[in-house]
């Protein structure tokens, strides 16, 4: 008896050892881990795909939408970006099928956008960088805190916004893909080691 009761332990062990559903590190979910999207659904026609331990998209436009909201957390990610690429990671999206600027916050990643104002490093329309880090070509990382109305983004270990807004208090976050102006076949993004620790 006791020798079955001990197998039993064994295979129990083993089994939560290789399930998918938690994956944490020191506090925070790991949402994405080079290995599959469950956390999240596709919003639009991006081309995405898994490649080298990364999700990749280089044609169409479109999200990674997460299945859960958050409030208040704070999310790291790391990205790569080609030229032309437009990308970002929206916040507290309060339409999950329809992400836009005005119904959550854009941190953006576009390099090249017009509008320099509201270029990488910034949350368009809310709040502006100057000057613009250049992200194109190269791993970066994102690190996003929302706590109430209090919005914090640094890119690369710099703080490029530091600002209070209470528009929007929470909802998904979604990873974009959109090709720029230029609808250029250059414009990839690539994420890796996406995870968010609630507050």
């Amino acid at each position: 008896m006791k020798r079955v009761l001990a197998g039993v332990l064994l295979v129990a062990a083993a089994a939560l050892a290789y399930a998918p559903a938690a994956l944490t590190q020191g506090g925070s979910t790991v949402l994405f881990d080079g290995k599959n999207l469950d956390n999240f659904n596709k919003v639009g026609d991006a081309n995405w795909r898994i490649e080298d331990g990364a999700v990749v998209a280089d044609r169409g436009n479109g999200f990674l939408v997460t299945k859960n909201e958050y409030g208040d957390f704070q999310l790291r990610a790391e990205f790569w970006v080609g030229p032309d690429a437009n990308s970002g990671i929206f916040i507290r999206a309060t339409d999950p099928q329809k992400l836009t600027a005005t119904n959550g916050y854009e941190v953006n990643i576009w390099d090249d956008r017009p509008e320099k104002d509201y270029a990488t490093g910034a949350i368009v329309n809310v709040a502006k960088v100057d000057p613009m880090p250049k992200s194109v070509g190269q791993w970066n990382t994102y690190e996003i805190t929302a706590k109430g109305s209090q919005l914090t983004v640094v890119l690369n270990g710099v703080q490029t916004v530091d600002v209070q807004d209470g528009k929007h208090a929470e909802g998904p976050f979604a990873l974009q893909f959109g090709n720029g102006p230029k609808d250029a076949p250059g414009g990839a993004i690539k994420w890796r080691k996406v995870q968010i620790r609630s507050l």
